[in-house]
């Protein structure tokens, strides 16, 4: 574990709520190391030659050019980032297991659907609950592309609530396999796959156990047909039935029961990597916009030079700005708390898993946030390019349908805000995280009576860290009252937990945003970073809105008379400005400085 690394004060999942994290604690884009940038870079090359110059074959649903893609990308070592090396790996850190994730993902959907499903859910489980013999005989051959995997979650009556699976396996006389029966759908990769990792449940077992399945049709193995799907029309999705399929039982993956504990690991990781398969689609759909708008002329002047159009780059640009800010941070928490535990003596299984779970909370935030932004970016690219952006002879319409898997993919959105919410609770109730001790100070707080000197905000977002430490307020008012109130019967008050989620989540990422521009301005100087400092700004005015509409709707939800009024005062108090910024303005700096660069260029 480096120097770094120990001096750090590494703040465990959830605790951003109620600890102050300092600019230079945080990892960004600008702090990766040469290696990290030419691995950047060759993806990027990679990506412009085989998918974004191609970008047409993918929407004409040519599985056999996603295959072709992919196994070009696994000569490159693109498949192994994550893998050990004594597996044939690179085994790399999760910030550049992130980056690769980052920039291979944002040409195509159809591409980022197999490459996520093959390097995550159907490596990883293998890499981090195979046996050492299970790992030998299949990481390397999915590690250099000669092989592929998929996934065998979902099932007809088993989506969100993953553990209800009804696939049976069940032990021959021998005892010396397993027979595999039962039905599993959305299953990516599956027309191209070598091996499935497979999700059933022997006898009447609580919890469903994991098996690496080899594909083999002679073996009760049939595939349904291509689904025919809104998006990623060149991502492999079938329907995989199993009948009798023998599987040896040292193919079981872990132990038995074991599977659901898998398979909820295998998301939190995958809700990170989907958050930054999300990011190059922005950037790129930025860019095609800010190029469209650049050239098109109306009224004897480009559209870009025109307000309305300007609100929409200015808006595109910072919430990737923002996203990339929050992905990267938390991804460089997740690989320093996995150097701890390797430091500590674990395996590097071991820790790896444990080192994800520790972020889960941060994990379904980025995956909400990130997933909505770009699905929100790639709309506004529509309209940006108008008539054309409709045509599906422009890269526009594609990328819209392909961003709104996004919010479906490794639990919706709508159950990752529930999640958000519900494990930061639990971790305040193991004692993970203190949400007691500052929510009863922020009750004593809303009893007492508001300062009113002036702050010194001379310093650079002196105002926006005074303002987000509030925001902080926000969020333990109302979970503290509702935890108060409604104890473990809370997570049956759906609305209330999506609003608390939505304020958690606008936190998060405006801090994040913050916290990286303060510390490159530190070190690149105000100037050079006049932009970023309007987003960073722009980005925190946008959350608190959001922050007071859903701390109203949540406030009034459940708290009534004397109650709900000093809480809405409270909310008022907690998100004034002392100085409200000018959000025109604003705008204006950031999509001029896009406009000058013809893009996105803050990566």
């Amino acid at each position: 574990m480096s120097t770094e690394t120990i001096n750090k004060d590494i703040l465990r999942g959830g605790q951003f709520l109620v600890k102050e994290t300092k600019c230079e604690d945080i990892f960004t884009l600008e702090d990766l190391n040469e290696e990290q940038k030419m691995m950047r870079e060759s993806t990027k090359e990679f990506v412009d030659r085989e998918l974004w110059a191609h970008w047409e074959r993918f929407e004409q649903k040519d599985y056999a050019y996603t295959e072709e893609t992919m196994r070009k990308a696994g000569e490159l070592g693109l498949l192994s980032i994550a893998v050990p090396e004594a597996y044939g790996g690179m085994g790399m850190g999760f910030v550049s297991t992130m980056l690769v994730c980052d920039y291979i993902s944002g040409a195509t959907g159809s591409f980022s659907t197999a490459f996520g499903a093959h390097t995550g859910i159907g490596t990883m489980p293998i890499t981090l609950y195979g046996t050492d013999e299970q790992k030998q005989k299949y990481v390397p051959k999915l590690a250099s592309g000669e092989w592929f995997g998929a996934y065998c979650l979902t099932e007809p009556g088993a989506g969100s609530d993953a553990n209800s699976g009804k696939t049976k396996a069940v032990l021959s006389k021998d005892g010396k396999h397993y027979n595999i029966t039962g039905q599993k759908m959305w299953i990516s990769n599956a027309g191209f796959c070598n091996l499935f990792i497979v999700f059933a449940r022997i006898e009447d077992d609580k919890n469903i156990t994991g098996f690496i399945v080899d594909n083999d049709p002679d073996n009760g193995i049939t595939l349904g047909d291509e689904e025919k799907k809104l998006g990623i029309h060149s991502s492999s999705t079938r329907q995989v039935f199993f009948n009798e399929t023998k599987v040896p039982v040292e193919n079981m993956l872990s132990e038995r029961g074991n599977g659901f504990k898998i398979a909820m690991n295998a998301l939190n990781v995958g809700r990170i990597k989907l958050a930054a398969a999300c990011l190059e689609a922005q950037r790129r759909v930025t860019t095609e916009a800010v190029k469209y708008a650049n050239e098109r002329i109306q009224f004897k002047t480009p559209i870009m030079n025109f307000g309305a159009i300007k609100a929409k780059v200015a808006d595109m640009a910072t919430n990737a700005y923002a996203d990339e800010s929050a992905c990267y941070r938390a991804a460089k928490n997740i690989e320093d708390r996995i150097a701890i535990r390797e430091s500590e003596g674990n395996s590097h299984q071991e820790a790896e898993l444990k080192g994800v779970e520790e972020y889960a909370i941060e994990c379904s935030i980025l995956k909400v946030a990130v997933s909505e932004h770009v699905q929100h970016t790639t709309d506004e690219g529509i309209q940006i390019f108008g008539g054309m952006g409709f045509s599906a002879d422009t890269p526009m319409e594609s990328a819209w349908r392909d961003a709104r898997i996004s919010r479906i993919y490794e639990g919706t959105n709508e159950i990752n805000r529930m999640l958000a919410v519900g494990m930061l609770v639990k971790k305040a109730m193991r004692g993970h995280v203190d949400l007691l001790g500052p929510a009863t100070a922020v009750g004593e707080e809303l009893m007492g009576i508001p300062s009113f000197d002036t702050p010194d905000f001379s310093e650079l977002f002196a105002e926006e860290k005074d303002l987000v430490a509030r925001l902080k307020k926000v969020f333990l008012m109302v979970a503290g009252s509702a935890v108060q109130k409604f104890g473990p019967a809370l997570e049956e008050h759906q609305m209330l937990l999506m609003s608390a989620a939505d304020i958690l989540i606008q936190i998060y990422l405006a801090e994040s945003t913050i916290l990286r521009t303060e510390k490159n301005a530190k070190r690149f100087g105000e100037e050079a970073q006049e932009a970023q400092i309007a987003m960073s700004k722009l980005y925190l005015y946008r959350a608190v809105d959001i922050i007071n509409q859903k701390g109203k709707e949540a406030i009034v939800s459940f708290a009534e008379g004397d109650e709900q009024r000093m809480m809405l005062m409270g909310l008022k108090r907690f998100t004034k400005y002392t100085n409200q910024p000018n959000v025109v303005a604003l705008r204006t700096l950031v999509a001029d400085k896009v406009a000058a660069d013809n893009g996105y260029t803050f990566d």
